[in-house]
């Protein structure tokens, strides 16, 4: 007989079903919290002994079925079941056969959809990690102080055109370009300026580069060692992601092949000597600002992380080497909530990933650790305001969604590089959430929604469809060889203009309430002169002054790695270290490898 749903209390039955399952949580809550969360605090306390809501409401860390019933042992919030007692379905086509209790669970516990830590912020908030860089060396490091002054708690290092692209600045590829989306480092000696007097063994640093990453680094390196800093203590991240150059930003220099190459160099490098450095941000970020879904997004990205796990294989390390080391930086988008289950999905499927074909056993490497940075893309230069409201829904998002580490997008942005008193409120923002939200008060406020979590399931499912598309295709360097991924994007990039174009999109100031008469004066960055011509002089000095033999030496070495197959005695990360002790300048290590490697020329699509 057909079970009617309606809204009447459910029977004795129905009870007795939710009575079974809450049980199951409380015992499985219970077993966490002698295991997973006693371990958490005896490592690192809570930073407040109450947690609770302007009213004084006290707030619990954890919030699951077992509140709804009035037995809590943690806290209170919504079930993943319905009215009788049935694991919820997920939306239109999802998969069957979920499990709340399994596939929820608990934070700081397998497969992690509701966090990697046990106690999410209440122990530490994410790493407040504002993207900067402009001009000269000097120019950079005076916002770096005054950003840490303000309580920025990482340093992101934004770089310009010709130091993405490996070219000195009086080159004349470089004509044009100097200090117009970040800052100019063309030598060790730009780097020892732009970490002057940074308290690196304090602060992490992130290094958003890609295809020069391993030259940059070797400087970073080299300036930290050069202050006294051991390369063993250094925290931070190198973006170092190579196949999304191939799939969306398009900053490549050299093919695949060596390309990966030497991203595996430097997982091997930091594996062996680097501990507490992330040698690679899988960065889906740029994947979303070329045009993705959320959904492409995140699958393009854990492919690209599949091909990275699998070279590291390939040159022998084993995955509980270097996977701890793994990290990802993601897109915060405007669609509020579908963000927020695109984050959770991720850290379940890339615990699947691990531990199911990886074989992974050291729980670390299965961890998800993320970065988030609001949509550049969804800025606007019309009613730029605007901007500051869309950034603080997308940075709510990342966070609810169990962000590490958060970078909240300037509201000029679509017209500049950001002034100091716009880097200074979007710093503002992330502070706003942090201290009066409410929401760094438990765990994943979310978990248990019925919309939340139905919505991550079907994330999940779309996101496997993908990465089963791309092993029929032999892996995603192979994919991107075809175009598919690039095609995905193109296509998804141009339905969206279709439908703002159209008004089935909405678009405050663009395409709904726009001003007609609005008259936009705005502060702008302005790069000037002088600081070109400071940076000029510096590496016309350091050409004159370095010793032109010990040059000589550190790239004829680095050539001669370079041009051998890649493997662990053929890595090229130490000689690059030499090449900047040397003073060898970027153009100068990167013409190296040009020359060994060649050049790519993207093929043109027909």
């Amino acid at each position: 007989m057909e079970r009617r749903r309606t809204a009447q209390p459910v029977g004795d039955w129905a009870r007795a079903r939710v009575a079974a399952m809450t049980d199951d949580w409380a015992q499985r809550q219970r077993s966490w919290e002698r295991r997973t969360l006693h371990e958490a605090q005896a490592r690192t306390p809570e930073r407040r002994p109450r947690f609770s809501t302007m009213s004084d409401v006290e707030i619990a860390r954890l919030y699951s079925p077992v509140d709804w019933q009035g037995t809590s042992a943690g806290g209170g919030g919504p079930t993943a079941v319905d009215h009788l007692g049935e694991p919820l379905r997920t939306g239109a086509g999802a998969w069957s056969g979920f499990d709340p209790l399994r596939d929820v669970g608990f934070p700081g516990e397998p497969p992690f959809t509701r966090g990697v830590h046990p106690t999410g912020y209440r122990t530490r908030l994410w790493t407040m990690r504002m993207f900067a860089g402009f001009g000269a060396a000097e120019d950079t490091n005076a916002r770096f102080h005054q950003l840490l002054r303000a309580g920025q708690t990482g340093l992101s290092i934004a770089y310009d055109m010709p130091t993405l692209y490996g070219y000195d600045t009086d080159d004349p590829e470089a004509d044009g370009e100097f200090g117009t989306c970040g800052v100019a480092v063309s030598s060790l000696a730009d780097m020892e300026i732009l970490l002057d007097e940074i308290p690196l063994d304090r602060v992490s640093t992130s290094m958003t580069i890609n295809s020069p990453a391993a030259p940059i680094w070797a400087m970073y390196i080299a300036a930290a060692e050069k202050r006294g800093f051991p390369r063993a203590i250094l925290e931070g991240t190198l973006q170092n992601d190579i196949l999304k150059e191939f799939v969306a930003q398009k900053e490549f220099l050299f093919p695949p092949e060596p390309s990966i190459r030497l991203v595996t160099d430097t997982i091997e490098f930091g594996t062996r000597e680097m501990p507490r450095w992330n040698t690679i941000s899988i960065s889906g970020y740029h994947i979303r600002e070329a045009g993705s879904t959320a959904v492409q997004e995140l699958a393009f990205t854990i492919a690209d992380g599949m091909a990275y796990v699998e070279e590291a294989l390939r040159r022998g390390l084993r995955v509980d080497e270097f996977a701890p080391r793994l990290s990802f930086f993601f897109n915060s988008h405007s669609d509020f909530f579908e963000e927020i289950a695109k984050f959770r999905a991720a850290r379940r499927i890339w615990w699947k990933l691990m531990t199911q074909r990886y074989r992974a056993e050291n729980e670390r490497s299965t961890w998800m650790r993320f970065h988030t940075q609001t949509a550049g893309v969804s800025l606007t230069a019309q009613q730029p305001l605007n901007n500051l409201t869309r950034v603080a829904l997308q940075a709510l998002a990342g966070v609810l969604g169990g962000s590490q580490s958060l970078h909240t997008d300037a509201y000029d942005e679509a017209w500049a590089v950001p002034s100091a008193e716009a880097a200074l409120l979007a710093l503002r923002q992330q502070q706003i959430i942090a201290a009066e939200s409410g929401v760094t008060n438990t765990v994943d406020p979310l978990g248990g929604s019925w919309f939340v979590e139905s919505l991550t399931n079907e994330v999940e499912r779309q996101v496997w469809r993908y990465l089963d598309e791309i092993d029929a295709l032999g892996g995603m360097v192979a994919a991107i060889a075809t175009g598919y991924p690039q095609k995905e994007i193109a296509d998804a990039a141009y339905r969206f203009q279709r439908e703002l174009d159209a008004g089935e999109r909405e678009m405050v100031g663009v395409n709904v309430y726009a001003d007609p008469d609005e008259k936009v004066e705005i502060p702008l960055l302005v790069v000037s002169e002088e600081s070109k011509q400071r940076h000029l002089a510096r590496l016309a000095r350091v050409r004159l002054e370095r010793d032109p033999d010990a040059v000589s030496q550190a790239l004829a070495r680095l050539r001669d790695l370079a041009a051998r197959p890649g493997s662990s005695e053929a890595n090229v990360m130490p000689a690059l270290v030499e090449c900047a002790v040397a003073y060898a300048t970027l153009g100068e290590m990167c013409g190296v490898l040009r020359a060994v490697f060649g050049e790519y020329r993207e093929p043109v699509a027909v």
